[in-house]
């Protein structure tokens, strides 16, 4: 997908209503208070060879950085911060989603405010080979 392509869904969550319970949508998961999107994935199949692995990672950081210019242009500056402390706090306490799924699944986020709306810019690593995807959230629910 283009840089455009990911803004056009993101914009797309920030109108669309919340569902009251937690399911799946067209480009991810949705549930009270937020929807989270899979923008891109890296094409690195975990058979290819190291070289293979390393440019499917540089694709995706590649992806990241575009749409980031992309929301800045429209919100300003991103705050960055790294989800270690929300691990961290994890283990006492339970954070509310999607702020838990993004603490499990990535170590830093770019975080703007829309309007009453959090638009949250993340690479999430999960599965057997932590490939990197690109993803998005758009939450109300303010970060933990």
């Amino acid at each position: 997908m283009t840089t455009a392509e990911h803004l056009d869904t993101i914009d797309r969550l920030l109108t669309r209503d919340f569902p009251e319970v937690q399911g799946r949508s067209e480009v991810g998961t949705s549930g009270p208070g937020y929807h989270l999107a899979e923008l891109g994935a890296s094409r690195w199949q975990g058979d290819e060879d190291a070289a293979d692995r390393v440019a499917g990672e540089e694709q995706v950081s590649a992806e990241f950085e575009a749409l980031s210019l992309g929301l800045e242009e429209r919100w300003g500056a991103a705050d960055r911060f790294s989800l270690r402390s929300l691990r961290l706090r994890a283990e006492g306490e339970e954070a509310p989603q999607p702020w838990r799924e993004m603490g499990d699944t990535s170590e830093e986020l770019c975080l703007w405010r829309a309007g009453d709306r959090w638009v949250v810019l993340f690479e999430a690593r999960w599965g057997a080979d932590h490939s990197p995807r690109l993803m998005a959230a758009v939450t109300v629910i303010d970060p933990p």
